[in-house]
């Protein structure tokens, strides 16, 4: 596979011939969601994407809002918001056979490839080809283009059963489904998860999926400890206390075989590797800073035989899997899902993300 990506627009505009087959009218201008800083996020005129002949161009039905997109040192100035979309094909080349006009589709916002080192050995995410693939121009917007790479590596046409709302949720957990598949979690592991926020439910919502017992929540919000029961959790935990014992007292005296930490600080690493037994396995769900250091007791990490696990984003199994999950019935998103928004309203719904109160997934309609 070649290193071509289409990251700049085709010369073929939808609706006027050229091998472009179209559903609609598409207009030839749309209001995209911009990123200027935590407080500044504005709605700004862009040009509609045009197509190539393998190529489609969706009209995002919903998209929602990432935790991650409200880190500062994540999220650049220009940077257009948007990856967890769902959309309907509106305009689709003569060269496209995989989609059809009028489906309804979930693309991964990234694509891997499968003849790099990395890949080879299972890490899609970690190569640098990876991360250079994006759709255009980004999902808070109403209509993007999707690469022929992506058709082909990480496209799916969804089934009625899935709602335009639950779609939503299949790029970030399909990224927690990834990561638990490297936690090893044999049947009947205890799992602690530290931290509630959307991803950290999700952790506790598909744990089970993968063979976990019981799955133990610790967060400070009574808010999301009553939402992590509602999810599927069997206990919480209130962190103001003594969280060590809390665990042992739920657990037959024992910590937890997998500890999870789901937010993006190095005190939820250290929290997190507390409730470890030796011998078990802690997962870093949630990146820290760069340049801020962790550190762990020399002696402990030797003896105590913890192994630690990541995982970066999400690639085409992670979201086969989860599909396959939600077309079973098997997983049901839809408590984690808290508020909707018109495009228009961005600005608002950033910030209510930003607050990080009474609220998880939020969905933008275009």
């Amino acid at each position: 596979m070649t290193d071509t990506t289409h990251t700049t627009p085709s010369s073929l505009q939808p609706g006027a011939g050229n091998g472009i087959r179209t559903l609609e009218d598409i207009p030839q201008a749309q209001d995209v969601g911009v990123y200027h800083g935590p407080e500044d996020i504005r709605l700004e005129r862009r040009p509609v994407p045009r197509i190539g002949r393998d190529e489609v161009l969706l009209r995002l039905t919903a998209s929602a809002l990432c935790a991650g997109e409200a880190m500062e040192w994540y999220s650049s100035e220009g940077k257009i918001l948007g990856h967890e979309g769902v959309g309907i094909v509106v305009a689709a080349g003569d060269e496209v056979d995989t989609v059809h006009l009028g489906d309804r589709v979930f693309v991964n916002h990234h694509v891997g490839r499968l003849g790099s080192h990395r890949s080879r050995h299972g890490h899609f995410t970690l190569d640098p080809f990876y991360k250079s693939t994006r759709l255009d121009p980004g999902e808070m917007a109403r209509y993007v283009r999707v690469s022929a790479l992506h058709l082909a590596t990480d496209t799916h046409v969804l089934p009625d059963s899935i709602s335009d709302d639950v779609a939503t949720t299949i790029e970030p957990w399909s990224c927690v489904l990834g990561g638990l598949k490297t936690c090893s979690i044999r049947p009947g592991d205890t799992v602690a998860v530290v931290g509630a926020g959307f991803m950290g439910l999700g952790f506790a919502h598909l744990a089970p999926r993968l063979g976990a017992g019981r799955v133990i929540v610790s967060e400070f919000s009574e808010w999301r400890r009553r939402k992590a029961l509602e999810l599927g959790a069997t206990a919480v935990i209130d962190p103001a206390g003594d969280t060590v014992q809390q665990l042992r007292d739920l657990n037959d005296g024992l910590l937890a075989d997998v500890a999870i930490a789901a937010a993006p600080s190095t005190a939820v690493y250290s929290a997190a590797r507390a409730l470890v037994e030796p011998g078990g396995t802690l997962h870093l769900a949630a990146p820290g800073k760069p340049g801020s250091d962790w550190a762990q007791d020399a002696a402990a990490a030797y003896f105590d035989e913890v192994t630690i696990t990541s995982k970066y984003s999400a690639d085409h199994t992670d979201t086969d899997g989860y599909i396959r999950l939600l077309s079973a019935g098997r997983i049901d998103p839809r408590p984690a899902i808290t508020h909707h928004f018109p495009l228009s309203d961005l600005s608002e719904a950033f910030a209510l993300l930003r607050a990080a109160g009474e609220s998880l997934k939020i969905v933008i309609h275009p």
